[in-house]
């Protein structure tokens, strides 16, 4: 009897529109961007030299290596921040005649240098160079603390989101109710490094008058990026 109660209730409920209609969801993603100011440089830069001498080409680099690691701690950075970044040597061959033939050795060695002072980047890469390095493959940079910036990435990435949401539902003749669900895609930093490293030529590397390397304070770009599913109505 239970039962049959059970049953004609429901279908009661069907036949007089009472069952609540499936609910709308909208999913979007979100993107925000914030930017923090670095602490931290590091240079790459070296020196190469060529000779028909292997022995001798590998010795013109090794001290240069060491004349530029004592010139950077002269002016302060402590040794453990001076890390051999590639050690490079290759034959190189000449092809104009009927054999191939060896021209010489070129051996290279890059230096990678910590520096935690942003305003004396551009005078180490000169004093580098003053010393013998005749190479410099960049600087790139970094933030020692980016959690707040992270928060604030995610949070703009949220607004983002929520107002992909509000269009959708407007255009669609909907209301956001709620959030079903929200995760966090990614969160990631990287350098706006366009125009941040200005190097002089290597003619003018042996003027005393020429002006010094200028490396611009560089920013940090914080992304963070999100995907919600709203509920609407």
């Amino acid at each position: 009897m239970k039962k049959r109660i059970a049953l004609l209730i429901t279908l009661m409920m069907v036949l007089t529109g009472s069952v609540a209609p499936a609910e709308t969801q909208i999913s979007v993603s979100g993107t925000g961007e914030t930017t923090v100011s670095a602490d931290t440089a590091v240079i790459s830069l070296g020196v190469n030299a060529r000779n028909k001498d292997v022995l001798k080409a590998q010795q013109a680099v090794n001290e240069t290596i060491a004349a530029i690691r004592k010139a950077l701690i002269e002016q302060g950075i402590r040794e453990e921040n001076i890390n051999t970044e590639l050690i490079n040597i290759y034959a190189l061959y000449d092809y104009s005649g009927d054999q191939e033939q060896l021209a010489a050795y070129s051996a290279s060695s890059t230096l990678a240098i910590k520096v935690t002072d942003m305003q004396s980047v551009g005078a180490l890469i000169d004093t580098a160079f003053a010393a013998g390095a005749n190479t410099l493959n960049g600087v790139s940079f970094s933030a020692s603390d980016t959690d707040e910036a992270k928060a604030e990435a995610i949070k703009k990435a949220v607004e983002n989101a929520k107002k992909k949401a509000e269009i959708l539902a407007e255009a669609g003749g909907l209301k956001i109710t709620g959030i079903r669900t929200i995760s966090e895609n990614s969160v990631r930093s990287y350098e706006n490094s366009v125009g941040n490293v200005y190097a002089k030529g290597m003619d003018m590397m042996a003027s005393e008058e020429a002006p010094g390397t200028v490396v611009q304070s560089a920013r940090l770009v914080v992304s963070a990026d999100v995907s919600i599913t709203f509920s609407a109505e």
